[in-house]
């Protein structure tokens, strides 16, 4: 093992502006991953956009993001950590007013383009970052605050995202982060020091694959369920051109020595390896969930955006927690245990989520979001720290952009998984409970005159509601299969190996 780097002391002294900064630049990035949701209707309006047409505005920044993601390993070694930085976040800021002021659907899908391409490394180097200003000791409590930065936007995302455009406009989505981005930009300017690893070949064929099997992947999952999946020539190709990319980087990685754009000791070291596959795992529960109840309180409950957002925060202050308690214990206690908590506590929040009924009021709500939010808490914080806690200094600006592209495509495909399964879901409850609306039901007779199946009005209202009962079925049946997905990961666990504690920066660890 070589010998560990100590901290400069201008990074000790100045680790709290620093972390602020990039936690600023971070949250910002992660806000606009879910912000623009909730006001896509405006923008419709506004643009004079079909449905279809307005969902480029999200596509085109994931799409970009996923694409741009891998790359940031190769720029900082081309040009250094902080000035990756200083040009994701003054890009990603001018992008963002870009979007503000766009007039068009043409303009707002490039400006987005631009935001997914300048955002994508400021998660993955804000982690680095972390990782690298502190001590071994407190890389528990750093991934703590970096865990909580980048949670703030799936969880507060669409409430903000909410609020701004019923009391302003929606384009003031995108303005909010010119001040943020001003700010953080000035603390990393001023506090930021530069580090720049060692020099490294871009694999332009690697590079090639991966962006086209990442981008059509992102295309395949996010536009599935718009144009019915594989009834869809367009899905088909999107398919077949991701596995056939992927199969040609895969191919290549492993048998060209010296210039693959993967380096293949990120793959020897298990616990990073794990702990990426658990960061998926997390993604597809984690957003998965967060797909299904908004579009639940909203259309079957008729919580407006607003009361939705309310009562979906206690989720937040719940992994808030969590993550404080896990930075004081993190160091202390077996990181396995912590997350088998995380898991099972999550498991719990999914249990209650399938007890939900038309008639509930929001208690059931707030509380098993508090659970999941603990459950998400105890999970994230060590689950990092995990991944990282072997892996060389050297790979970190590599393995972070990794950890998070593995995390995004989670996310991807379990909003994918969930939307479809319940569409389907919805059709086929839908049609078990119309056999049952027949003249030969006696429960019919019990309805009051004008409701019964024998007028169109009638008829149409009991449709109604029993389309409402067929998508509660397909929520509850989505909520099973999710706590399933986290039940079955918990042994998984076991793969993790127990380190004795986590590299500081400049130090290296054998494989």
């Amino acid at each position: 093992m070589s010998t560990v780097t100590a901290i400069p002391p201008e990074v000790e002294k100045h680790r709290g502006m620093i972390t602020v900064s990039i936690m600023l630049a971070t949250i910002m990035q992660a806000l606009d991953t879910t912000i623009a949701n909730v006001a896509l209707p405006h923008m419709q309006g506004s643009l004079q956009a079909s449905q279809d047409q307005i969902t480029w505005v999200l596509t085109s920044y994931i799409v970009a993001s996923a694409i741009a993601l891998p790359l940031t390993g190769w720029l900082c070694s081309q040009w250094g950590r902080r000035k990756v930085f200083i040009v994701s976040v003054v890009g990603f800021t001018i992008a963002s007013a870009l979007c503000g002021l766009a007039s068009s659907l043409g303009a707002i899908v490039a400006a987005r383009l631009l935001q997914g391409v300048f955002g994508a490394a400021l998660v993955p180097l804000s982690q680095a970052v972390l990782l690298d200003i502190n001590p071994p000791q407190k890389v528990g409590q750093a991934m703590a605050v970096w865990g909580a930065g980048i949670m703030v936007g799936p969880i507060l995302g669409p409430m903000l995202g909410g609020w701004l455009t019923e009391n302003f406009d929606w384009r003031w989505v995108f303005f909010i982060n010119l001040p943020v981005g001003l700010f953080a930009l000035w603390g990393i300017v001023r506090y930021l020091p530069e580090n720049r690893p060692r020099s490294v070949r871009l694999d332009m064929f690697g590079l090639v694959t991966l962006s086209i099997a990442i981008g059509m992947l992102q295309m395949f999952l996010d536009r599935g369920e718009l144009l019915d999946w594989f009834d869809s020539w367009e899905i088909k190709l999107e398919a077949a051109a991701a596995l056939v990319a992927f199969a040609f980087f895969a191919v290549h990685t492993w048998t060209v020595e010296g210039v693959s754009f993967l380096d293949r000791d990120l793959l020897r070291d298990r616990n990073f390896v794990t702990g990426a596959a658990f960061g998926f795992i997390v993604g597809v529960v984690l957003y998965g969930t967060m797909a299904l109840l908004p579009t639940f309180l909203q259309s079957l409950m008729g919580y407006p955006v607003v009361y939705t957002g309310i009562v979906t925060a206690p989720r937040g202050i719940g992994t808030m927690l969590a993550m404080i308690v896990v930075g004081r214990i993190v160091s202390k206690v077996d990181l396995r245990l912590i997350m088998m908590t995380g898991f099972t506590l999550t498991a719990v929040a999914l249990w209650q989520m399938t007890h939900i009924t038309l008639e509930m009021d929001s208690h059931l709500i707030v509380v098993s979001g508090f659970i999941q939010g603990l459950g998400i808490g105890f999970t994230f914080v060590p689950l990092s720290a995990a991944a990282f806690a072997t892996l060389a200094p050297r790979l970190r600006n590599e393995g972070t952009p990794i950890f998070s592209l593995l995390r995004n495509i989670g996310g991807s495909v379990g909003i994918s998984v969930v939307q479809a399964l319940l569409s389907r879901g919805s059709a086929q409850a839908h049609a078990q409970l119309a056999a049952l609306v027949a003249p030969g039901n006696q429960g019919l007779l019990a309805l009051p005159p004008g409701l019964g199946p024998d007028t169109p009005t009638g008829l149409a209202m009991l449709n109604a509601e029993v389309s409402r009962q067929a998508a509660l079925l397909a929520y509850v049946n989505d909520f099973w299969i999710m706590m399933a997905i986290t039940v079955a990961a918990i042994p998984l666990l076991l793969l993790i190996r127990r380190a004795r504690s986590a590299p500081a920066a400049g130090g290296d660890v054998p494989h």
